[in-house]
């Protein structure tokens, strides 16, 4: 039995983790839960699990789901709150395996005191790897600590490098449905509205990864989060457009020999490939190979998604740079979303972020905290 602690665990990727505890209960049960801000659906999964913690974002919803808790008979469960609940969860004793899945920076303390304790990772936080990279796989490094990608396309890869050395890796090939405005014109860009950006052609994600899968961000980040989890080089990695996203990565080794990973596109998938690593149970989520019958791979434009070019640069230069490039994204999603700024508008809050962003490599959480606070200010500042 496999205890779980799960990080953002109201998200799609938490919903998602506890459906697989609920579909292999033999295999796997849910020791601690951080619920950020919904409290309706961490109430009811305190209720449905029971775990040893539960953490909310704030004192005082920590407060009510105590209240919620002691009238509806419910005990044995302690009710914490903030960074220090989050981190507690991620570090609790009866917790084997940390799913780390809260959205940008704010599980990235949590996640490096889950690894300093020596506890397996399941990443569904790209943020933290594009922010700390270097600092959390040092860590895990030093502690042979596994970090195991749920994103579709890192998951793929990870499945793709099992069958060859390191040294033999020469390309890595991560897969982009292209978003919605893969064929719109160029002049309409800038009139795209919040709620055409939000209709995704193939996945169910969060409101900022979807707009980021929309400018192709979400694709950038990636990038980094890739050369940090299989230590390569941003010119190992490379992009293509694949509208039916059937195939969610390749793998290309030296000999010519390219390796693809094809599945359903649901996330319980690569949960469970991650959950269970090294080895495979069997499960209901299959794959119609009918769907092969046609697939497209397109080189992305550059000139449509310049938020992709912007990622490849901050890559090279690493450091604040990819700090910056994930903090002032976050700020300028949140405008778009707001009708503050136009959608053309998120690119050149980004690369303005950029260029007044000084070459740094931070070697401590507080440090890469700190950048990323100031690109925030940046950010906002422009904005304002």
């Amino acid at each position: 039995m496999k205890n779980l602690a799960i990080l953002g665990s109201t998200g799609s990727i938490g919903q998602s983790t506890l459906s697989i505890v609920e579909q292999f209960p033999d295999r796997y049960s849910v020791a601690a839960l951080a619920a950020g801000h919904n409290i309706d659906e961490a109430f009811a999964q305190a209720v449905r699990w029971h775990p040893r913690l539960v953490s909310m974002a704030t004192e005082e919803l920590a407060g009510e789901l105590s209240a919620r808790l002691r009238k509806a008979g419910v005990t044995g469960i302690e009710v914490a709150y903030g960074t220090e609940g989050t981190v507690a969860c991620a570090t609790l004793p009866e917790a084997d395996f940390v799913v780390s899945a809260i959205v940008g920076v704010a599980g990235l303390e949590a996640t490096h005191a889950a690894i300093l304790s020596g506890k397996p990772i399941g990443l569904a936080n790209k943020e933290c790897m594009v922010a700390a990279g270097e600092i959390l796989t040092a860590a895990a490094r030093e502690r042979n600590v596994p970090i195991l990608p749920i994103d579709s396309e890192h998951n793929a890869v990870h499945q793709c490098l099992r069958v060859g050395a390191h040294s033999e890796v020469k390309t890595i090939w991560l897969t982009a449905s292209g978003g919605p405005f893969r064929k719109l014109p160029l002049d309409q860009f800038a009139s795209i509205t919040p709620e055409q950006a939000l209709k995704h052609p193939t996945w169910v994600m969060g409101r900022r990864i979807t707009i980021d899968s929309a400018t192709m961000l979400n694709k950038g980040l990636e990038i980094i989060e890739a050369c940090r989890l299989f230590d390569v080089t941003p010119c190992q990695v490379r992009v293509t457009v694949h509208p039916q996203s059937t195939v969610h990565s390749l793998v290309e080794y030296v000999d010519g020999s390219i390796l693809a990973q094809i599945s359903v596109t649901d996330m319980r998938l690569p949960i469970l490939y991650a959950l269970a690593y090294p080895e495979r149970p069997a499960s209901t989520l299959t794959f119609d190979m009918a769907a092969l019958s046609h697939l497209e791979f397109e080189q992305p434009d550059f000139e449509r998604f310049p938020c992709l070019r912007l990622a490849f640069e901050a890559a090279e230069k690493g450091g604040a740079h990819c700090i910056a490039l994930n903090a002032a994204d976050e700020v300028a999603v949140e405008a778009f979303l707001e009708r503050r700024i136009p959608f053309t508008g998120i690119p050149r809050t980004i690369e303005k972020v950029l260029a007044s962003t000084t070459e740094a490599h931070p070697a401590t959480i507080a440090g890469v905290l700190a950048a990323d606070r100031e690109a925030r200010q940046t950010a906002r500042a422009l904005l304002a």
